[in-house]
């Protein structure tokens, strides 16, 4: 299996709504001028079943999916509620997209994703591997896969255009690309953020490895939490009773895909 620009099936039309652009796993619309959200900041954002990997879409979507993903961000936007102002307007949405849908606020997103690692593994223990760090973060020698940080860090990665890999990044090319208090607020909400949630999932049994943010600005200028959030698509959760340092952890999320597509049985050319 070759690795190939992603072709994106055509987005359904919605009453009241038209097609703005398509992701890897998201269609986003805008008002039509005679629907009933019509002259409304907002945007129509739907989760098809659709699932990525690598930055590339894979042929064979998952059932409802879309749905799975739009329930846990609704969800995880009320938990993180008193930390930061979300995107979320309302899920009474088209009934051809219903469970799967949310209309949300416009933002004027910020050109990283914002990454907080509690647990190194993946492309994060690579990197410590070849140098001791994790996006300019010096970590301790001696960590292995699964290894606890002694604190979450913040390892942000800039968006790259669609089908190409994102790139991990230092906290001064951040400050490069937005400023630097605007770096210092993305770094401190995205950790406050990763350590709410730790919590809550720790209280579940749950281990939430990493996971990944993105954020925007209003119209005001204030810094709202968008796109999703803590879904199996944006983070990495263990069971915690199975976690044992310098062993692979089971995954409640995506990475069993990653591990196939890497492995001989695929025949993917990354």
């Amino acid at each position: 299996m070759s690795a190939t620009k992603p072709v994106i099936p055509a987005a359904p039309a919605l009453p009241g709504w038209q097609h703005l652009s398509s992701g890897k796993v998201r269609d986003v619309y805008v008002p039509a001028d005679n629907g009933p959200w019509a002259g409304k900041d907002v945007l129509l954002v739907v989760a098809s079943d659709r699932i990525s990997a690598y930055d590339y879409i894979l042929s064979t979507p998952v059932p409802d999916k879309g749905k799975v993903l739009t329930a846990l961000s609704a969800w995880w936007f009320e938990q993180l509620a008193d930390i930061i102002p979300n995107h979320l307007v309302s899920l009474e949405v088209p009934e051809q997209v219903a469970g799967r849908a949310m209309i949300c606020q416009r933002l004027e997103m910020y050109p990283v994703e914002c990454v907080a690692r509690g647990y190194l593994t993946g492309s994060g223990l690579a990197e410590y591997r070849a140098g001791g760090a994790v996006c300019g973060v010096p970590l301790p020698e001696g960590l292995t896969e699964a290894s606890r940080l002694p604190e979450p860090v913040f390892t942000p990665a800039a968006k790259a255009e669609l089908g190409d890999h994102d790139e991990n990044v230092s906290f001064e090319r951040v400050a490069e690309m937005v400023g630097e208090s605007a770096a210092s607020s993305l770094r401190e909400v995205t950790l406050r953020l990763y350590s709410a949630a730790a919590d809550i999932a720790r209280e579940r049994g749950i281990i939430l490895a990493d996971t990944k943010f993105e954020l925007g600005r209003d119209a005001s200028g204030q810094m709202v939490l968008g796109d999703e959030v803590l879904t199996p698509d944006s983070s990495r959760f263990w069971p915690a009773d199975e976690w044992v340092p310098g062993q692979v952890t089971p995954s409640f999320d995506k990475q069993f895909v990653r591990d196939w597509l890497t492995g001989p049985d695929s025949g993917w050319d990354r």
